[in-house]
């Protein structure tokens, strides 16, 4: 049972949420991230004609840029909300998300959706960073990763249910009347927060953004193994993921002709995920994040392994069941990182929780985002680019934290 409190500071006179309702409100201000870009994956072909998108790799880019932009957004609301609290962060970011949200709505072409998709993802950013700067506010070390867990546990329910949403108001309505449920949650999740959850940053403690002193963090930030070392692996899996995530329309609706099982199986496998935060949640109190990321680490290397042997022993496209089950297994030892390596980057940055978030954030999307369009730019009619990416980047991931372990395990 999850029955203690997420305090707040001194500087507010809120009485702290109880840890189940913040749990929840973090979560549901951080699904617009999921809901922004799972909504989008039944859409995307219909986008792509209605729009006269140039060719598929185009008509992806409305999943990848969207990570290009948070890159940016999360780079200016890190300091923002070191300078100006977290409140005012998750305002300002939820306005600019409307107005991208606008954008796409009323867009003509594709040129103007993606415009719209970067305002969109460059607002997103500030509830993003605010949140995990507000966490880091009130949780340290495996009781943040305990608290992460938690929230992914409910935040992976967006990407199962999210495709299908997307679907349904597709048929229903259109598929500009998405962006019209991006907007009634975002404006939902910002009176929630604005009337229950105080302010976490006392004045006192708010750092004045100059020049000098960014680019020291960001220097101290760089020189840091463990950030840098959890950073890179991270930007590396998760370059692998989005390759899978924004070509996930073409893997199953191209390749495996699901037609309108795709919601299904993108959700059943975003459970998997889910499991394993929930898994990790209960786990990391007992054994440690550091274990548990070193265990899935091995395990995600087999999983990558096993995935590239089946793609071509069956040319490229394995039965659908087996490349279905494969894929969830694999997604549980993933989640499990996902779970942990964000907290033990963010584990040293207390002093510039804001900066910090703000440079991990787009440090690991400026990674990730020219990965995923490099796999995604091979992907067609095999699976076997997105089995290779899977493991030529766990391999490459699991050098890269065992950096941020060993820094770790010197400081013990």
């Amino acid at each position: 049972m999850i029955s203690d409190t997420a305090g707040t500071t001194a500087s507010s006179t809120r009485k702290p949420l109880p840890l189940g309702e913040f749990i929840l409100l973090m979560a549901f201000l951080t699904s617009l991230v999921a809901l922004s870009i799972d909504a989008m994956l039944p859409a995307l072909d219909v986008i792509g004609a209605d729009l006269n998108s140039q060719s598929n790799q185009q008509t992806y880019l409305i999943i990848s840029l969207f990570f290009a932009g948070m890159a940016f957004g999360q780079l200016f609301f890190g300091p923002f909300a070191d300078a100006r609290g977290r409140r005012l962060t998750i305002l300002v970011g939820l306005i600019i998300f409307l107005i991208g949200t606008l954008v796409c709505y009323l867009s003509p072409n594709m040129e103007i959706m993606l415009l719209g998709r970067l305002i969109q993802a460059f607002g997103v950013s500030g509830p993003r960073i605010a949140t995990m700067a507000l966490i880091r506010d009130l949780h340290v070390g495996d009781k943040m990763a305990r608290v992460m867990s938690f929230i992914t546990v409910i935040f992976i329910l967006m990407p199962m249910v999210a495709p299908l949403m997307g679907q349904i108001v597709m048929k229903v309505a259109g598929w500009r009347h998405i962006f019209t449920v991006f907007a009634m949650v975002c404006v939902v999740s910002g009176i929630w927060f604005f009337a229950r959850q105080g302010e976490t940053l006392p004045r006192d403690k708010r750092v004045k953004f100059n020049w000098y002193a960014f680019w020291r963090s960001i220097v101290w930030l760089i020189k840091n193994p463990v950030v840098m070392g959890a950073a890179l692996g991270m930007g590396m899996i998760f370059g692998a993921f989005l390759a899978y995530l924004s070509g996930s329309q073409t893997i199953f609706q191209s390749i495996y002709d699901t037609g309108e099982l795709f919601p299904l199986l993108f959700a059943l496998l975003a459970f998997s995920i889910g499991a394993a935060s929930l898994f990790n949640g209960i786990m990391v109190v007992r054994l440690g994040m550091i274990k548990l990321i070193s265990y899935a680490l091995v395990l995600t290397i087999l999983f990558s392994v096993v995935l590239v042997a089946e793609s071509v022993y069956f040319n490229g496209k394995p039965p659908l069941v087996l490349f279905v089950s494969t894929m969830f297994i694999g997604f549980f030892f993933i989640g499990i990182l996902f779970g942990n390596l964000n907290s033990l980057a963010m584990q040293p940055v207390g002093h510039i929780a804001g900066v910090g978030a703000a440079f991990i954030g787009f440090f690991t999307s400026m990674l990730s985002v020219p990965i995923a369009v490099f796999i995604s730019h091979h992907l067609s009619d095999s699976i076997l680019p997105i089995a290779y990416g899977f493991l030529c980047f766990s391999v490459l991931t699991y050098f890269a934290v065992h950096i941020a372990i060993a820094a770790v395990r010197k400081q013990v």
